[in-house]
C-alpha cells in the first residue's frame, strides 16, 4: 500500500525542484496541462497555467493540423486572405501528408472555441482581489508540431511566433542573454481572459460563414485543373495571381451564404467581453506597485519583453475600444463611402440580423443598404491618436494588447 501511494504521488508531482515552466519545457504543453487539471485543489498559479495552457493548446492543435494534412500547401495563401488566425505560422515539411479538406478547419475553429471556453472556466475561478505570481521563461515554451512527444529546433515557440508577431523586429535572441522570463499576475489573467473572447470571437465569426464548401470546392477545381502545389519559388503568373484568386474563391464562396446567425450572434458577445475584461485589466494594472517582470506594464513598470510602453497607452487604447464599443453596439455607424454625411453602416446589426456577403455588392453599394441608417459617424481621433503614440508600432501593439 505504501509503495502504491508513493507511486501515485510521483505521478502527480512534478520532478522535485522543477518549475512549472521547466515542466512544460520537459514533457509538452499536454501532458503539463493534464497533470495540473488532476489536481483536486491546484494553486492559484496553477489555475492561472490552466487557462494559459488551454490557449496555447489551440495554438499547438493549429500547428498540428497544419503539419499532419500539409494544409498550407493545399490552400497557399488563403491563411491571410481568409485572415484565419494561427494558420499562417512557419511549420516544417511533412513528407508524408494525410489528405485536406475544409471540414477539417471547421473542425480546428471549434475546437479553438472549446479551448477559449475551458480556459475561461478555469480563470473565472481565480478569487477577485488575491494576487499570485507565475513565472514563465519563454525558452521552456514548445508546440508538438509532429505529434511525436519530443521536442526538436523547430518547435520552440518563440522561433515560430517570434517573426510573425514581430515581422522585421524579431531577431534571433541573444544565446549570451538571460533567459526571458515573464511573472504573470492577477491583472493578467484579466489580460487573457480578453484575449479568448477575441478568439472565441473569431471562431464563430469563421463558423457562422463557415469555408469548409467553399474551400473543398476550390481545392477540387486546382485539381481538375491540373494546377501544381504552391511552390515558393515559382514566380510564374499562376504561382502568384493564381493563388490569389484561389485564396480569394475561397473566401467569396464563405461569406455569400446564408450564414449561422447563432454563431454570429455570439461573436458579438465575446466581442464585446473582449471590451469589458480588457478594461478590467488595465484597472488592475494601473493598481500595481511592483515592477517584477511585467508582461503589460503601466506608466511607471518596465516590461520583461524589452520595451517600454509610452505614458498614457493604457488610456489612449480604451479609447480605441470604447469606439470599437460603440460601433457593436450601434452607437456609432462606420462611414460608407457612398452617399451624403450623416449615415453609415451599423456594425451591430450585422452581427444580428447577419446575411450573405456578396464583396461586389458591399463595393457597390446595394448589400449594404438593409444596415445603412442616418446617425453619428465614428471618428478617426482616438485611433490616430494611439498610431501617433505607437509610432510605427501600432499594429503590434493592437494584436499584444487586444
Amino acid at each position: 500500500m505504501k509503495a502504491a501511494l508513493v507511486a501515485l504521488l510521483a505521478l502527480a508531482t512534478p520532478a522535485a525542484a522543477q518549475t512549472l515552466s521547466q515542466e512544460i519545457g520537459t514533457n509538452g504543453i499536454a501532458p503539463t496541462l493534464a497533470r495540473l487539471k488532476a489536481q483536486p485543489e491546484p494553486a492559484l498559479e496553477d489555475i492561472f497555467a490552466i487557462g494559459g495552457l488551454h490557449f496555447l493548446g489551440a495554438v499547438e492543435s493549429a500547428l498540428q493540423l497544419q503539419w499532419r494534412t500539409g494544409a498550407d500547401q493545399v490552400t497557399g495563401n488563403a491563411g491571410d486572405t481568409l485572415g484565419l488566425p494561427f494558420l499562417r505560422l512557419p511549420v516544417p515539411p511533412n513528407p508524408s501528408p494525410e489528405p485536406f479538406d475544409g471540414a477539417l478547419i471547421s473542425q480546428l475553429f471549434t475546437d479553438i472555441d472549446a479551448d477559449m471556453a475551458a480556459a475561461r472556466t478555469a480563470l473565472a475561478t481565480l478569487p477577485p482581489g488575491e494576487e499570485f505570481g507565475l513565472e514563465l521563461t519563454f525558452s521552456d515554451l514548445w508546440f508538438d508540431v509532429n505529434q511525436n512527444s519530443t521536442r526538436e529546433a523547430e518547435e520552440d515557440a518563440l522561433a515560430i511566433l517570434g517573426p510573425q508577431l514581430l515581422g522585421w523586429q524579431w531577431q534571433a535572441p541573444d544565446p549570451a542573454a538571460p533567459p526571458l522570463t515573464i511573472r504573470f499576475d492577477a491583472a493578467d489573467a484579466a489580460w487573457l481572459t480578453a484575449y479568448t473572447h477575441v478568439m472565441s470571437g473569431v471562431a464563430n465569426t469563421v463558423l457562422a460563414y463557415d469555408p469548409a464548401a467553399s474551400i473543398d470546392r476550390v481545392i477540387a477545381s486546382r485539381i481538375a485543373l491540373k494546377v501544381a502545389q504552391p511552390d515558393p519559388t515559382d514566380y510564374s503568373f499562376d504561382a502568384s495571381f493564381g493563388q490569389f484568386l484561389d485564396a480569394f474563391a475561397m473566401l467569396e464562396g464563405a461569406v455569400n451564404q446564408p450564414p449561422d446567425a447563432a454563431r454570429a450572434k455570439a461573436a458579438k458577445d465575446h466581442f464585446l467581453a473582449m471590451i469589458t475584461e480588457n478594461r478590467r485589466f488595465w484597472t488592475l494594472v494601473a493598481a500595481e506597485v511592483d515592477n517584477d517582470r511585467e508582461w503589460i506594464p503601466n506608466d511607471t513598470q518596465t516590461s520583461a519583453l524589452g520595451f517600454n510602453l509610452p505614458p498614457g497607452t493604457g488610456d489612449t487604447w480604451l479609447g480605441v475600444l470604447a469606439d470599437g464599443e460603440a460601433l457593436l453596439q450601434g452607437r456609432l455607424l462606420i462611414p460608407y463611402w457612398r452617399g451624403p454625411d450623416g449615415q453609415g453602416i451599423n456594425l451591430g446589426r450585422m452581427f444580428d440580423e447577419p446575411a450573405p456577403i456578396s464583396i461586389t455588392g458591399w463595393v457597390q453599394g446595394w448589400a449594404t443598404v438593409p444596415y445603412l441608417e442616418q446617425g453619428p459617424v465614428v471618428n478617426p481621433t482616438s485611433l490616430r491618436q494611439f498610431e501617433a503614440l505607437m509610432g510605427g508600432n501600432a499594429g503590434l501593439m493592437m494584436v499584444f494588447l487586444n
